[in-house]
């Protein structure tokens, strides 16, 4: 059997990039979470961040500093969104949404780790996950 637990990311600081990822998900920091580690829990799979000493961010969309990976949030509500993840240090960087409110958004996070605020057409999100309407 596998099943995935972790998704880890690293970074020169784990509380600062945790307290950014809480913040825009609205979950709370793991209770232990510390310097070296830190983790936001998604049922059984924990967003996790490691401090790594030699931190070299990616510069995306540069090949040179690849991106290494990006989480997509899907939102029912884009601009209020994208309004409160600016408030809390993300970069806009391109935006992909058509003339009827559908696309995505590409930031990156306070250290340059892209992620995506996505409002797909006919999908609404609750807490149990997608409804396709």
């Amino acid at each position: 059997m596998l099943r995935l637990t972790d998704f880890i990311i690293d970074c020169p600081d784990t509380m600062k990039l945790a307290a950014f990822y809480s913040e825009v998900t609205g979950r709370p920091i793991k209770e232990g979470s510390h310097e070296n580690w830190a983790g936001i829990k998604f049922g059984e799979v924990e967003l996790a961040f490691i401090r790594v000493d030699d931190y070299r961010a990616p510069r995306w969309p540069d090949s040179e500093h690849p991106k290494q990976f990006h989480l997509d949030f899907e939102v029912d509500e884009i601009e209020s969104e994208q309004r409160r993840v600016l408030d809390l240090g993300a970069t806009l960087q391109q935006d992909f949404i058509g003339p009827e409110g559908y696309g995505w958004r590409i930031y990156t996070d306070p250290i340059g780790h892209p992620f995506c605020l996505c409002r797909n057409k006919g999908v609404i999100w609750t807490d149990q996950g997608p409804i396709w309407t």
